[in-house]
């Protein structure tokens, strides 16, 4: 049976899931690639190196986030929403590292609590992010 998610079911999935996928577009390529999170009823926030997903998501800030629990191929749980990125500094980007090490770091062994990256002797400030939410939607799957 194939059902709609209720608004409190998208917002466990939403709080409960560690890993969902932002989908951004630009020139007419579409990219997609699965990121950790945090969500705080009105924003998913992520934080990432510059790159490809960085630099779509600064020329369009219109993107689509994508997060699911499966059981089973036939027993699944999957919430859509649509929302616009935007970078985080400052306080706000202080709040948003923390939140994230809240809620990722018990599932890790090793973490960096200023959320920066090292590479050997390179130090590299993440871009962190949010995506505010406009719509959502969510849809289920049982036997």
């Amino acid at each position: 049976m194939l059902g709609e998610l209720s608004k409190d079911e998208i917002e466990s999935l939403l709080y409960h899931e560690p890993v969902g996928r932002i989908g951004c577009t630009n020139d007419g390529r579409v990219y997609v690639v699965p990121i950790s999170f945090a969500y705080d009823g009105k924003a998913v926030y992520g934080h990432s190196r510059e790159g490809q997903k960085i630099a779509m998501m600064r020329a369009n800030p219109n993107v689509c986030f994508e997060v699911e629990h499966v059981d089973e191929l036939n027993r699944w749980r999957s919430v859509i929403l649509w929302g616009q990125y935007e970078e985080l500094d400052g306080e706000q980007a202080n709040w948003a590292m923390a939140l994230l090490n809240e809620r990722l770091m018990p599932a890790l062994d090793t973490h960096d609590t200023h959320g920066a990256v090292h590479a050997g002797r390179l130090h590299i400030e993440p871009v962190v992010y949010r995506i505010t939410v406009n719509e959502k939607s969510g849809r289920f799957e049982t036997p």
